[in-house]
């Protein structure tokens, strides 16, 4: 199951644990873990209360109870309890509580206006984030957590294997983001999240998106996109495109890439350290003199939220663990020039990397 009901008293243990009295969870990926719920993000309180101890509500508006009720939520044992537009949510929440609380834990993504509205009704409670509380509990996907990524790698996969339809010379980079992002629908995702098509020059622009930039014969492009499969469960892939015969400089950089990449891949067991992945691939970059031109992180992780821990950094002393998922995605940009970036999603399995993306690395020659 992708939504099972033990994640609720697991929480609520993690709560109690780190000497909170509840957890306040709004509609987001937080919720949608706990609860199956994929709520609405409005400006009317929705909000899950999990006190450490005790039977957990969900608190939503009149008008979204049908919703709630058709979600694997109550299914989880949550009890549900709505309000009507005009009345004032928030003493729903004490109530729920039992009575005023010391110390909870709030969304790390919570609106403002909720959290304020929060911080009013519960004046003498100490506010911190539910993320810690919840993170190291979403940070280890369970087997069927690594099937949904694996089927959104597949999908995602599946776009790729058709960009030679759309990327040529004399189209636009947002011609050809249209297209994928059409194609990214149409091989199985609920939402596009975002589609990067970065041609020539803009290849050096890690997160360019998409622009009214001609493409020319010759060109190198790098395409990074990814969407939200109807699971709730993210895809995220780049592959880096050569349209017509790429320049020799080009290519002896991008095989420093492919094997920097293939390197931190290599890396991924279970006990390493993030910042041993994250080594793995610069230290290949940095001996081939390229070291400036890395200049992100190595990759992040990847589950209900498109970035989410762990993140493959420089220094991380995280050790891997089974179920981990995060992307690997070297890349090597040269301002003004040209750029190129190889990214897959891999998962912690059996001790190793199981990489979700299947497509070879190799540079696509269109």
């Amino acid at each position: 199951m992708l939504y099972p009901p033990d994640r609720l008293a697991a929480a609520q243990r993690a709560t109690a644990a780190a000497g909170l009295d509840a957890l306040l969870v709004t509609p987001g990926s937080d919720l949608r873990y706990l609860t199956g719920y994929h709520a609405h993000v409005l400006e009317r309180l929705t909000c899950l209360v999990l006190p450490a101890h005790g039977e957990p509500t969900l608190i939503v508006p009149r008008l979204e109870r049908p919703a709630a009720e058709a979600s694997p939520a109550p299914a989880t044992g949550v009890r549900i309890v709505d309000h009507a537009d005009g009345s004032d949510p928030y003493p729903l929440v004490v109530k729920a509580l039992g009575g005023a609380v010391a110390r909870v834990g709030l969304s790390d993504r919570m609106w403002a206006m909720h959290a304020l509205a929060l911080r009013d009704t519960l004046p003498d409670a100490v506010q911190r984030l539910a993320g810690e509380v919840l993170a190291p509990l979403r940070i280890r996907k369970s087997p069927a957590e690594v099937a949904a990524l694996r089927e959104a790698g597949a999908a995602i996969d599946a776009v790729h294997a058709r960009m030679g339809e759309w990327l040529r010379p004399g189209r636009t980079e947002a011609e050809v983001g249209f297209d994928i992002a059409n194609a990214i629908r149409d091989a199985g995702h609920a939402t596009v999240d975002f589609v990067i098509v970065a041609s020539g020059p803009n290849g050096a622009s890690p997160h360019h998106e998409t622009s009214a930039r001609v493409i020319e014969a010759g060109d190198l492009v790098v395409v990074d996109i990814g969407g939200t499969m109807p699971s709730g469960y993210c895809s995220d892939s780049t592959r880096t495109y050569a349209v017509g015969r790429p320049p020799s400089d080009f290519i002896e950089y991008y095989d420093v890439l492919h094997a920097a990449q293939k390197a931190a891949v290599a890396a991924v067991a279970t006990g390493v350290t993030a910042g041993a992945v994250d080594a793995a691939a610069r230290d290949v970059i940095a001996a081939a003199g390229y070291g400036e031109a890395f200049l992100h992180r190595t990759g992040h992780g990847i589950g209900l939220d498109g970035h989410e821990d762990p993140y493959i950094v420089d220094g991380s002393s995280l050790a891997l663990a089974e179920g981990m998922a995060f992307s690997v995605e070297p890349g090597i940009y040269l301002a003004g020039r040209h750029g190129a970036r190889i990214e897959d999603i891999v998962a912690v399995v059996d001790g190793g990397a199981d990489r979700l993306n299947t497509l070879p690395t190799d540079l696509v020659l269109l």
